[in-house]
């Protein structure tokens, strides 16, 4: 008898392969990795994109999120993550300068995101969206 570990067991001390690592072990495997980490990193893109329409730097920290998911993959992600980082610090920093003032703006604007919201249900605004084009 070996004192080999069964097929697929990884030997004592060493750690198993990550959940990456497996699936990039295959070709099929590989390709849904970068499905997955494609698929993630849009859903923050989109959020941020989703929250231009706040006032203040909230856009910034979920778009830089996808886009770090996006860089663990691609390279061209890696270099938007660089340019998204410095503009990033620049929206800080004149957020910081002016505090009272990027407060007021970002509550004003998140007041009138909920009366949209508000307004769109009472009026039933995508329903009759949606039913203009039907």
């Amino acid at each position: 008898m070996s004192d080999l570990p069964p097929a697929g067991v990884p030997p004592a001390g060493v750690p198993p392969a990550s959940v990456r690592a497996q699936l990039r072990s295959t070709r099929a495997g590989g390709w849904l990795w970068k499905t997955l980490v494609f698929v993630a990193g849009l859903f923050f893109i989109a959020l941020g994109l989703v929250l231009v329409v706040l006032p203040g730097p909230l856009t910034i920290p979920p778009m830089l999120l996808g886009l770090y998911i996006w860089s663990t993959e691609f390279a061209w992600a890696d270099r938007w993550r660089a340019r998204m980082l410095a503009q990033g610090r620049i929206a800080w920093q004149a957020a910081q300068r002016r505090p009272v003032h990027t407060a007021a703006v970002t509550v004003g604007g998140i007041v009138l995101l909920i009366a949209a919201v508000i307004a769109a249900r009472r009026y039933d605004v995508v329903d009759r969206l949606l039913g203009s084009f039907g």
